[in-house]
């Protein structure tokens, strides 16, 4: 059997050998890493009760744990925290008390933005929205929200990866989505997060933590960038080299000293390998009629992001990508909250309701669930002269397409819209919701690391069954 020393001339290489000498972005300290990240795969069993997944075709379709109607997701996030009472939550009650002591102390502050009646519904909705509000009979409300904390770090890598503290990173709802389901396209990520958050956590929104490490987000830009797809290499010779790999590899996988893994990372290389084709073509969004580029109100430059990025989320769900993300950043409006509204309500609206228009025409809404909101809320009480404070303790958040009720409203806030009365969702039992929609027990979808067995809900979660179509 060969060993790891440099081979001589004639004698047969090791795969670590090809894998150091490749030219096709092989490398030993990469292997290293590589292995290192995927090595729980191949001692864990994923599921309990399940075997794990082939180790060559680690992306690869899987059953639910039960029927469901929704095979992917699109979330719509709002970084930074919408004011809910000038958006979606109407309340009387503080639009009578405008400057006076609220219960809890501060100065109630009401909305400077007029509501209205939309849809057969009758649902109310801000006069920011009025392209959405054409759809409020496709929402299904949460209105009874609650987080843990009103810091922005901790609160957005909550919502993203059920963690309370960051003292030990855990995998995104994405990862576990991925890891439960596989993905339908093996040419692809089958998870892909656009303009991610730079900050309050950055990559550990939308990484896998100790998960393996092809179950982690691919980040991308509104233009359509991928970090470090550009091939390096002919892809002819490329295509040699991976070749080479794979037989030399499929002739010494029965010895006993091959590590399991490594199969895992080859096949994370012929993604990659496969990707430089598809991909770019996938996220040019020139290719779209004009008709649609127009119904989105794609614009030039910034001004444009949140349009583009709509976009390529309807093009990745329809081929195939589980669980697309798309961030909007801006919304912490301590300050300047009512031109700071106008601003980011415009670049988000159109763009939005299109989404919802262009999937449903499509057919794509009865298989897609889409998630719009914050990692919190805001307080109806003045913060300075022109803004509101964060809000933990009561707020909403919409679910439209597969699996949810259309026209529906679970829970409440109080009549200042601070704190959640009925219906009272913590975020754990939200990802105990959204896995339920996609088919999979949040109790059963776990991983063993460290001697225990993590999920993405941790010990705690309720499904809100009633919202269920």
């Amino acid at each position: 059997m060969p060993n790891d020393s440099p081979h001589l001339p004639g004698s047969l290489l090791t795969r670590r050998q090809a894998l150091r000498s490749a030219g096709a972005g092989f490398g030993s300290l990469a292997l290293a890493g590589l292995l290192d990240q995927a090595a729980p795969a191949a001692r864990a069993a994923g599921t309990p009760g399940k075997p794990a997944t082939p180790a060559d075709r680690p992306l690869a379709p899987r059953p639910p744990h039960f029927p469901a109607k929704a095979k992917r997701i699109i979330f719509l996030f709002m970084q930074g925290a919408i004011s809910q009472m000038d958006t979606w939550e109407y309340k009387p009650r503080l639009q009578q008390s405008d400057g006076k002591v609220g219960p809890g102390g501060g100065t109630l502050t009401a909305s400077k933005f007029r509501f209205r009646q939309h849809g057969e519904t009758g649902t109310w909705v801000s006069e920011l929205y009025p392209h959405l509000a054409a759809h409020v009979d496709k929402f299904c409300f949460l209105r009874g929200l609650y987080t843990d904390t009103p810091a922005h770090p901790e609160a957005v890598i909550q919502i993203h990866t059920g963690a309370k503290l960051v003292q030990l990173t855990r995998p995104s709802m994405g990862s576990w989505l991925l890891y439960g389901l596989g993905t339908e396209n093996q040419d692809l990520p089958g998870y892909v997060t656009i303009n991610p958050p730079p900050n309050f956590g950055g990559a550990l929104n939308y990484g896998s933590a100790f998960l393996p490490a092809h179950f982690q987000g691919t980040r991308i830009n509104d233009l359509g960038y991928l970090p470090n797809l550009k091939a390096q290499s002919p892809s002819s010779l490329q295509r040699k080299q991976i070749d080479l790999v794979q037989a030399m590899n499929r002739d010494l996988a029965a010895t006993p000293s091959a590590p399991d893994e490594l199969e895992g990372i080859i096949s994370s290389y012929e993604l990659a390998f496969r990707m430089q084709g598809k991909v770019p073509e996938l996220l040019d969004i020139a290719s779209e009629p004009q008709a649609v580029l127009d119904a989105y109100g794609v614009k030039p430059g910034p001004a444009g992001s949140f349009a583009r990025q709509c976009i390529m989320a309807r093009r990745l769900s329809e081929a195939g990508v589980r669980f697309v993300e798309i961030c909007h950043p801006g919304w912490d409006q301590h300050n300047d909250l009512h031109a700071g509204l106008i601003r980011n309500t415009a670049a988000t609206d159109q763009p939005t309701a299109a989404l919802l228009a262009d999937l449903d025409q499509r057919g794509l809404l009865d298989e897609t669930l889409v998630l719009f909101g914050s990692e919190f809320g805001r307080l109806p009480t003045a913060q300075g002269p022109d803004g509101r404070d964060h809000n933990i303790t009561g707020y909403p958040m919409w679910l439209a397409g597969a699996g949810v009720k259309p026209g529906f409203s679970f829970g409440a806030t109080d009549e200042f819209g601070q704190h959640a009365v009925e219906g009272r969702m913590h975020i754990n039992d939200l990802h105990a919701t959204i896995l339920a929609l996609m088919g999979l027990d949040h109790e059963r979808l776990t991983y063993r690391y460290a001697g225990r067995d993590f999920r993405l809900t941790d010990v705690a979660g309720n499904v809100a069954r009633s919202i269920f179509a």
